[in-house]
């Protein structure tokens, strides 16, 4: 079990943390691959402002239509955390979740702490690479309801990188707490480092018991191992 105290609010990662890596990656982004296309052809006109995001980050501005979505189709097989994709990615998961293609993963244990820790007054946050519209249809359209209530805002790669420190810093002044009064909870490492030099608690989730015995982190298996002791009072 791990204890942690003089906290005020948690900050989760999704993949891998609150939801399986295998839903992400076999079933959100094969879907959102395979309808990109035609949803970027039929909404072209409502997407303006992300086809032009595109064309700044490649410095082609005569960028046509099919040459934005072959660049989109690349970003996605190359796993790119890209502003613009995410955006489109979230808005195609929209469609999906609100037609009933799927309702979004979240772990029992980690659906449990994170009702346990709202009823208890802590200030719940998710820090995803996924854009904030995608987070909010994984929370609303759960398998185990509609978790948005318990949640008190959301940040993404607008925010800055996950494995820079001054990401987190931003997520504190945003927030209004200390970053020593802040838990974040991530499956990933290089993450964690992130946040442990901008002054945040951490803990390392490490459901497949996959990471080396000699990572200087508290680990725990899922959430029901993490024990935040006190109240946010």
């Amino acid at each position: 079990m791990i204890e942690i105290d003089r906290i005020k609010a948690i900050v989760t990662d999704i993949e891998g943390t609150t939801s399986s890596i295998s839903f992400v990656h076999d079933v959100l982004f094969p879907y959102a691959r395979q309808k990109l296309p035609d949803y970027v052809r039929t909404h072209e006109s409502e997407i303006v402002d992300i086809l032009n995001q595109v064309r700044e980050i490649e410095k082609n501005p005569s960028l046509d239509t099919e040459q934005i979505i072959s660049i989109f189709t690349l970003w996605i097989d190359e796993d790119r955390k890209i502003t613009p994709l995410k955006t489109l990615q979230g808005l195609i998961w929209e469609a999906g979740f609100k037609s009933g293609a799927f309702k979004g993963h979240i772990y029992e244990d980690a659906a449990e702490a994170l009702q346990e820790w709202y009823d208890r007054g802590f200030k719940l946050y998710v820090y995803s690479s996924g854009s904030i519209g995608a987070q909010k249809l994984l929370y609303g359209y759960s398998e185990c309801g509609d978790l948005t209530p318990l949640l008190s805002g959301y940040f993404d790669t607008t925010t800055g990188p996950k494995r820079e420190a001054v990401s987190y810093k931003k997520i504190a002044a945003a927030v209004g707490f200390l970053p020593a009064q802040i838990l974040f909870l991530s499956d990933i490492t290089e993450e964690l480092d992130a946040a442990k030099e901008a002054g945040f608690q951490t803990v390392l989730l490490d459901r497949d018991k996959a990471q080396p015995e000699n990572i200087p982190y508290n680990r725990a298996p899922d959430f029901s191992h993490i024990q935040i002791r006190g109240s946010a009072a």
